[in-house]
């Protein structure tokens, strides 16, 4: 019993990491179609300016994740104006061209040395809860009820404001949306900004749980795709669902396997969800475009 307990609790635990390192890929795809692979590069970005600002300018710790927030939204600005906007709806050309830069951003990282032990951040909050006989250290539980929050807010924010609704109007039915005077351009540029703002946060949360690696953008690449594609991008309730099964399947492969398994786990649920289910588990853009 407490090692199933372990699993549930620090299952709950990856998936919310997991939903939170999604959030800002599946929320510009599903948003504007735009596949934004420079997702993982923004998201170390953010990483290293939070630990500059706390390490190096002396900031206190909401100014510094103020300032990586600001310029990761930036950062998202500048590359969709001067990457994706010339090669926009060209879907290959916006993969290839967003991949790139994510690389470039990364290998820029590994070539400034930017790789040694000396960079990791604190966490929020420090000490640990017991929760039966587990024990699990607070800033844990802070990004699960940061998953939490967040996923409840853009739920929210993409039912109930304007700008939601227009974000949301572009991504069903973008000639229809145009005519009724909603700025394609405008629309998909603050999508693209508002998936870099979330890789920040999600940066701020999730990178305190061990070292600022190179190597963790690209694995936030592959859980960013990964929970995009087995949740599909149309709903939050996919994205969550997708965040869970997968964090709980990490775990128990960790615990079964190996922890070195967890790569595995994404890749082969992204080709099972794609010989399956191609919009995902609660995907339905495939079957209605199927039935036109």
């Amino acid at each position: 019993m407490p090692e199933l307990l372990t699993v549930l609790v620090y299952g709950l635990v990856q998936a919310a990491v997991l939903l939170l390192v999604a959030l800002g890929f599946s929320v510009t795809f599903g948003l504007s179609g735009i596949p934004n692979f420079s997702h993982g590069g923004v998201y170390i970005l953010s990483g290293f300016v939070c630990w500059f600002s706390l390490r190096k300018l002396g900031w206190p710790y909401p100014l510094a994740v103020a300032a990586s927030v600001a310029v990761a939204a930036a950062v998202g600005l500048l590359v969709y104006a001067a990457v994706i906007r010339p090669v926009r709806r060209l879907v290959l050309a916006e993969v290839i061209a967003t991949f790139a830069v994510g690389v470039a951003m990364l290998e820029l990282f590994r070539w400034m040395g930017l790789v040694t032990y000396e960079f990791n951040l604190p966490p929020v909050v420090a000490g640990s809860v017991a929760l039966g006989e587990v024990v699990v250290d607070a800033h844990r539980l802070v990004v699960v009820a940061s998953a939490a929050g967040l996923g409840l807010a853009l739920w929210w924010f993409g039912r109930a404001t304007r700008t939601g609704l227009a974000l949301r109007a572009m991504a069903q039915e973008e000639y229809t949306a145009l005519s009724l005077g909603i700025r394609e351009d405008r629309m998909a540029a603050l999508s693209v900004v508002l998936g870099s703002a979330l890789a920040a946060v999600a940066a701020v949360l999730v990178l305190p749980l061990g070292l600022i690696s190179i190597n963790l953008g690209y694995d936030a690449m592959l859980v960013a795709l990964a929970v995009t594609v087995t949740g599909g991008t149309e709903r939050t309730a996919g994205l969550v669902l997708a965040a869970l099964l997968l964090g709980l399947a990490t775990v128990v492969a960790s615990v079964v396997i190996g922890p070195h398994w967890s790569e595995v786990v994404y890749l082969a649920a992204i080709v099972a969800v794609l010989a399956v289910r191609p919009s995902g588990i609660l995907g339905r853009l495939k079957e209605l475009e199927e039935r036109v």
